[in-house]
């Protein structure tokens, strides 16, 4: 095709314009961004198709600049562009950068489901755990298993039990080793485990006991934090979290704790007493084999960071 300035001005020239397509059409035709598009199509286009397409392109300026001012458009988050397709000029809608920044993160918080946890838990990063020499061990257990787990995640890893007094950074580091798996594409679920009891208790009136349970035992990688925070009584210990870690164990699924207890206090000042106050040893024992064998125990201690 000719020269296309001259093939727009000749466009607005022909008599059979009437005024008001002519208002329409002359700010379209001297636009920048569809002068340099008809100039680097031009072997593509004809006079015949630039004057039937007067309508896809007074749609692109008209959409263009009312994204460009943050107004309502067509397709909201998405920004037009021109083609050409078959000869003709037509107007194509991409995906905004931000429209894409949103749904990356919108994807991003899908693979962390936390139940009943902080809202500091979408924030944990790895950058932000100091790692003084107190904490360096719980870091680099961390560390590792992201590591091993990404090079071969349908292996059996076993996760951790973190175990320390109030604040040190238990749940943080929860947090941020969800938060890291969820850059590489991994799901996880992270519970807070005295608050879900209450949910399962909960359940059973609403008929929906299986499900939740379900969901939270099946997890791909799981975090249970804060056991031992409550007294548990026998049906929790027995029929929620005994249920929880035989699946898991079994299905050799990747499980993390945390706790105020050590794994000994857990089995002996936690586990094993019930409700009543009677002692179940081997119940206790026998939940506790499986804590061990679907994680290491690491042992972090320092300040209480919450009253800083």
């Amino acid at each position: 095709m000719e020269n296309i300035r001259e093939v727009l001005k000749e466009l607005m020239s022909k008599r059979q314009l009437d005024t008001k397509f002519q208002d329409l059409m002359t700010p379209v035709y001297e636009d920048a961004d569809v002068l340099k598009f008809c100039e680097e199509h031009k072997n593509e286009l004809s006079t015949d198709g630039v004057a039937r397409s007067a309508s896809k392109l007074y749609e692109y300026v008209q959409e263009r600049d009312k994204y460009n001012r943050n107004e309502p458009t067509l397709m909201p988050g998405y920004q037009p562009i021109l083609i050409v397709n078959n000869h003709m000029i037509e107007v194509s809608y991409q995906p905004s950068k931000k429209l894409l920044a949103n749904e990356k993160q919108r994807a991003f918080n899908m693979r962390v489901k936390a139940v009943n946890m902080p809202k500091m838990i979408r924030r944990a990063r790895f950058d932000d755990f100091f790692p003084d020499q107190d904490r360096q061990t719980a870091l680099t257990a961390a560390l590792n298993f992201i590591q091993a787990y990404e090079k071969d995640p349908h292996q059996f890893h076993k996760g951790l039990y973190l175990t320390g007094s109030f604040g040190v950074g238990k749940t943080y580091l929860l947090g941020a080793i969800a938060n890291e798996l969820a850059t590489q594409g991994y799901e996880s679920t992270l519970v807070h485990f005295p608050s879900f009891a209450v949910e399962m208790k909960n359940a059973i009136g609403e008929n929906n006991l299986a499900e939740k349970l379900n969901l939270v035992k099946k997890a791909p990688i799981l975090m249970l934090d804060d056991v031992g925070a409550d007294a548990m009584s026998s049906w929790v210990r027995d029929e929620v979290l005994g249920v929880i870690l035989e699946y898991r164990m079994q299905n050799e699924l990747p499980t993390f704790f945390s706790s105020n207890f050590s794994m000994t206090q857990l089995e002996t000042e936690h586990l094993q007493i019930n409700q009543r106050g009677e002692s179940e040893p081997l119940k206790a024992k026998r939940l506790m084999e499986r804590i061990k064998f679907l994680a290491t125990e690491v042992t972090m201690v320092g300040v209480n960071r919450r009253q800083k």
